[in-house]
């Protein structure tokens, strides 16, 4: 694995990338990496760049707006490696998440799912490794933004010293936040609970703090589960309620692998509301769990592709992959592939917004234009 030397955000113009794939969805491919295609970034300075072809490049997104380079435990994949997968499956811009909330470092399981009954706890730990591993490596070839994931919502006292720990250590590296946790189902077998809801209001002095910088917050807060669909729908409200002036990501449009019955009217309706009522919300479709359990139904899809070409322009893509060391490249290729496949079937419109990043660039203020699409060909 090559080294790669340090860069500042200035440098990350710079480069060289190839994508891989078509319009249309084909089959995961997890035996191969894709051949490279000229794409650099070039083609996303706006004026004078080149089409994008859908006819002929990739549906998968150049963008990863939601990738954890540490796991919840246990050694990870080293960070050049993990830069070295993107590369090669054609993404030019990613974020670097740690996980928030970790094993103890002496818990022989990499996932906590594999360790119900441990205690989950909020620490800084994988930010200060992410924010090293940035400045000293960086990346020639993809342009990272670093995420601080370690605020624990239940005290928010402690979120501001956090980040002005991070911000002395290293000055101007992050602009985002999260992946930070509201309610999560998934860990209440690890001890988590939901955040109650009186907590939320004592957010005001970290939210300011975000509102003035403009960085965005990435929320995983659950709707319901298959029992109760709108169970936890008051927890993201309360928060857009009190915050509507703060960027807000409303991870997994909501799903989790505790939700995946979902009358398809009813959550579209949630996620239109919600999105109308406040201008600053916007929408991830990272993870596969929302491929495995809506997009891949094709009756289900038809349904969430008026929406999603309706509303292209708060919606942001990501594979929701977790960099254990007992991962590799292909695993990482096979959720990119099956997060985009939906890409494949929006309008141009939308695939612009979406697939080639121009909500990714106007979200954080980036110097970036996404590619026009081709007219197709007559």
């Amino acid at each position: 694995m090559k080294h790669r030397k340090s860069l500042n955000a200035a440098l990350f113009m710079a480069g060289l990338i190839g994508l891989a794939g078509c319009v249309a969805p084909p089959p995961v491919q997890t035996d191969s990496k894709p051949a490279p295609m000229a794409l650099t970034f070039d083609a996303f300075h706006g004026e004078g760049a080149a089409c994008y072809d859908r006819a002929s490049q990739p549906h998968t997104a150049v963008v990863d707006s939601h990738l954890h380079f540490r796991p919840f435990g246990g050694p990870a994949l080293p960070f050049d490696e993990v830069v070295q997968y993107l590369e090669d499956s054609g993404v030019l811009f990613a974020n670097v998440y740690g996980i928030g909330q970790m094993l103890p470092v002496n818990s022989p399981c990499t996932y906590y799912l594999d360790c119900i009954g441990t205690l989950v706890s909020p620490t800084m730990k994988n930010d200060f490794v992410n924010a090293m591993n940035v400045v000293t490596m960086g990346s020639d070839a993809v342009h990272l933004t670093m995420s601080m994931t370690f605020p624990d919502l239940e005290e928010p006292e402690s979120v501001l010293t956090g980040m002005r720990i991070l911000d002395r250590e290293f000055p101007g590296v992050f602009s985002w936040m999260g992946e930070v946790n509201l309610v999560k189902q998934a860990l209440f077998g690890n001890f988590h609970q939901a955040v109650p809801l009186a907590t939320i209001a004592r957010w005001v002095p970290f939210m300011a703090v975000l509102r003035a910088r403009g960085m965005p917050l990435a929320i995983h807060s659950d709707l319901g589960n298959d029992a109760d669909p709108t169970r936890y729908l008051r927890w993201i409200k309360e928060v857009l309620r009190l915050y509507p002036d703060n960027k807000i990501i409303w991870m997994h449009l909501g799903l989790s692998r505790e939700l995946v019955t979902v009358d398809p009217d009813t959550h579209i309706g949630i996620l239109q509301s919600l999105l109308d009522r406040y201008p600053n919300l916007m929408v991830d479709i990272s993870w596969r769990v929302i491929d495995d359990a809506v997009f891949s139904d094709p009756e289900l899809r038809d349904r969430y592709i008026p929406f999603l070409n309706a509303y292209s322009d708060r919606i942001l893509p990501g594979t929701d992959f977790v960099a254990s060391a007992n991962k590799n490249f292909d695993i990482y290729q096979t959720e990119l592939d099956v997060t985009s496949r939906i890409l494949g079937y929006l309008d141009d419109e939308a695939f612009r917004n979406i697939a080639l990043g121009e909500n990714y660039f106007r979200l954080l203020d980036l110097d970036y234009v996404a590619p026009p699409v081709c007219a197709p060909s007559s």
